[in-house]
């Protein structure tokens, strides 16, 4: 809940900043114009840049994350990001993105542990009685369908590949094989249907997840925050912590949960593997498919 109520104050954090300006210190009111004026950069800036682009101390940036009602800075942060994760078109994330990647050594260092970050992220904000109930709807369902468009389709074939080796009634929704609507038009109140979905939010998703929603299905989101459009659609949301620093969307995370559903799943479902690879080892043996 509180992290709801994080979210919703992000909208109107330029506001507050605004309203707080008559009280705050002379270091401070630097800051607050320079976010005023530039939000969209400071949302990817350290505290100890956005110190050294205002000319002030990295304690007077705490500070100032602090007056507004923030633990820390991190979470100032965490709200301009989220001010602004549906507005950046590529070509802002690439221009965002040209400074701070500046040489191939960066590059890897600065993408290794932006994953990191985003991982140990979403293990503290994931809620943890979404994912058993998530887990368990799934096993209950009569049939699952997976969605995602972009590149979250790729999380989608992943997730929808492991389930397959444990239960029989998977369906990952594909947008090269017809519309897309027809691949979900009998989903019903025993089906499940899990919507990966990251900005830029993608409008199908969306629609899908409204169509299932309203013919019964159980809705389970994996997306970026408790106010992106498929979540509030959603039975169950498992919150997956993505920063867009570049053109290129962190996928690792959203990765980690979806196999952490699957090894779930499966761990409930053991005698179904085993007779699963069971019978493929039987199958490999007979055919000599890797000789």
């Amino acid at each position: 809940m509180e992290a709801k109520t994080n979210v919703n104050d992000s909208k109107q954090l330029i506001s507050i900043i605004q309203a707080k300006y008559s009280k705050m210190s002379k270091g401070q009111k630097l800051i607050a114009q320079y976010i005023i004026k530039n939000y969209d950069k400071v949302a990817f800036m350290t505290a100890c840049k956005l110190g050294e682009t205002v000319g002030v101390s990295e304690s007077t940036v705490v500070r100032f994350a602090n007056a507004l009602g923030y633990p820390g800075y991190p979470k100032l942060q965490d709200a301009l990001q989220e001010l602004i994760k549906n507005k950046l078109t590529t070509v802002q994330r690439v221009e965002m993105a040209d400074e701070d990647y500046s040489d191939d050594s960066t590059i890897l260092s600065k993408v290794l542990k932006s994953d990191i970050d985003n991982i140990r992220g979403t293990l503290e904000e994931i809620d943890s009685k979404a994912f058993k109930d998530a887990s368990e709807q799934i096993l209950k369902a009569r049939k699952i369908y997976i969605v995602g468009m972009r590149s979250s389709y790729v999380i989608a074939q992943y997730l929808g590949f492991y389930l397959d080796f444990i239960l029989d009634n998977v369906h990952v929704i594909r947008m090269d094989m017809g519309d897309a609507f027809e691949q979900i038009v009998r989903i019903g109140k025993e089906d499940v249907l899990i919507a990966f979905s990251f900005p830029r939010y993608s409008k199908k998703s969306y629609q899908l997840v409204d169509y299932a929603k309203n013919k019964g299905a159980h809705i389970i989101s994996i997306t970026d925050s408790y106010f992106a459009p498929v979540a509030c659609l959603s039975d169950n949301t498992l919150l997956v912590k993505s920063n867009m620093a570049s053109f290129v969307d962190s996928l690792v995370p959203a990765m980690t949960v979806a196999n952490a559903l699957a090894i779930s799943v499966g761990m409930k479902e053991k005698e179904e593997i085993k007779t699963y690879f069971d019978d493929l080892e039987k199958i490999w043996e007979k055919y000599s498919i890797y000789e």
